[in-house]
């Protein structure tokens, strides 16, 4: 068959089969999908480092993108609905020096934070498995996390692309944990960095605390100035057809 004919035939298919692709995913850019209060944020149309102050974000005029306030005392974002094997994909972007994350579960993070030109990485780095961690006697970490396999983040105050997909925990009837939750891909900014990699436990401190089969999205925003855009999650089966 003739290359123009088989493109002829196979171009109708491929535009009806993108808007049902496109409606598996479901919008988490608006306030209406957290929990509980959600003070310390605005809905905004978009984000800039501060002139006057490198490690400030200013919120623009608009809708779509959600912009934490730290003189507000931001709460961390946790979504109503609970996930199982999950593909994630937002944009994000932070100022000089901040830190944010997103946790899959509210138990297993991707770190985000300011790591651009960094040479040594670990899991504390951007795009990093966060370490395991203690709160006392002082916040402490317990090992090095997972670092992402090259230093791919931007310039603070540009935005960011981070896409996850993220397989959880599996149990038996009884409960039993039989399989460990695992982050199947990790891609910031176009460039792969984590691959297959499995979960024995939470993140942080967070790691002692009981796994589930099923969790909320969590997008920290207590750690320092952020915003988020183009925040979508659909089920992994679906994501794999």
């Amino acid at each position: 068959m003739r290359l123009p004919l088989l493109a002829a035939l196979l171009l109708p298919a491929l535009a009806a089969a993108t808007p049902a692709a496109e409606a598996e995913w479901t919008d988490l850019t608006n306030l209406d999908v957290w929990q509980g209060k959600t003070d310390g944020w605005v809905v905004a149309g978009g984000a800039k480092t501060d002139p006057k102050n490198e490690r400030r974000l200013v919120p623009e005029p608009g809708k779509g993108v959600l912009v934490n306030d730290l003189m507000k005392r931001p709460r961390d974002l946790v979504t109503k609905q609970s996930f199982g094997d999950v593909e994630v994909r937002l944009e994000f972007l932070i100022p000089k020096r901040s830190n944010s994350g997103v946790k899959l579960e509210g138990l297993y993070e991707i770190q985000i934070c300011d790591s651009y030109g960094k040479k040594e990485l670990t899991g504390d780095d951007c795009g990093g498995v966060y370490p395991r961690a203690e709160l006392r006697p002082r916040y402490h970490y317990l090992d090095k996390g997972v670092a992402p396999k090259s230093n791919a983040a931007r310039r603070p105050g540009e935005w960011q692309s981070l896409d996850i997909v993220f397989l959880a925990p599996r149990f038996d009837a009884e409960g039993k944990k039989t399989a460990n939750a695992r982050f199947v891909k990790v891609v910031l900014n176009g460039v792969v960095i984590h691959e297959d990699v499995e979960l024995k436990w939470p993140t942080g401190h967070a790691w002692t605390k009981k796994e589930v089969p099923t969790g909320p999205l969590l997008l920290q925003g207590d750690h320092g100035p952020v915003a988020f855009r183009n925040v979508r999650v659909r089920p992994y089966a679906a994501a794999k057809k």
